[in-house]
């Protein structure tokens, strides 16, 4: 029978063993309460409670940060709760957590969800991209993936549309400022041409009123040679009657 033989080092101290031993045993303990909590938060989560399914969530990371389960289930409760930011976080937080590409296309795959929720389908296009890489085969991220990508077209449309709308807002108040401006400025010139035209009414009022003075100075002037040409007429009338007159009187005084 062999037998077994111990070297002249000195064994280790009792104290130190002792104390190791409370180490793993409080470790199995500690294992087995983050596990509790666990099972605690799912069962409640299956119910509904998904405020009392946090609580379970948080107090098995409280004992156990690195368990990837309550972490993963917690992002979940928080998802059902529409805190949506903080369970996008909670998933952005065990992305690189070293589990199975299964178990990180879960964690994207419910990472887009939660963008998607938001409303940020930019994002949330990219965490569905991510989890088909990890598992190609996933129908259901397939085709939230197509649904994201159509919001996106949709959002980035009506953003090009509201873009143009604000173009074409502008270029129209634009025109409408140009228009104020081209209907002051004929405003401006039709005051001038009015205030133009009242300052040379009194020029025009004396050059009409000259006129008019030439005008009747014209007729005056055709009345007085009328007048004159019919006393003229009237008096080689008059001096033909009394040259007739005489002829008559020498020859009846001939007779």
């Amino acid at each position: 029978m062999m037998k077994t033989t111990f070297s002249n080092n000195k064994s280790m101290p009792l104290a130190t063993i002792f104390i190791l031993s409370l180490m793993v045993i409080s470790f199995g303990v500690l294992a087995q309460s983050d596990k509790k909590s666990v099972r605690q938060g799912n069962r409640e989560f299956k119910k509904g409670e998904f405020i009392d399914s946090e609580i379970s969530y948080r107090s098995a990371i409280e004992t156990n940060p690195e368990s990837f389960k309550a972490n993963f289930n917690l992002g979940d409760a928080l998802y059902r709760q529409e805190k949506w930011e903080e369970a996008s976080t909670q998933f952005e937080g065990i992305a690189n957590a070293s589990v199975s590409d299964a178990d990180k296309a879960s964690v994207y795959h419910n990472l887009g969800n939660s963008h998607f929720k938001m409303q940020q389908f930019d994002k949330s296009v990219e965490a569905y991209k991510q989890a088909l890489r990890l598992n190609p085969n996933d129908m259901e991220t397939k085709y939230n993936l197509a649904q994201a990508q159509r919001m996106l077209q949709q959002q980035q449309n009506k953003d090009d549309q509201q873009d143009n709308q604000q173009d074409d807002n502008q270029n129209g108040e634009n025109d409408q400022q140009q228009n104020n401006q081209d209907k002051d400025k004929n405003k401006d010139e039709q005051q001038d041409q009015d205030q133009q035209d009242q300052q040379q009414q009194p020029e025009n009022n004396e050059q009409q009123q000259q006129q008019n003075q030439e005008q009747i100075s014209q007729e005056d002037a055709q009345r007085m040679l009328q007048a004159i040409q019919s006393r003229e007429k009237d008096i080689q009338e008059k001096v033909k009657e009394e040259q007739a007159r005489q002829a008559k009187v020498k020859v009846e005084k001939n007779w």
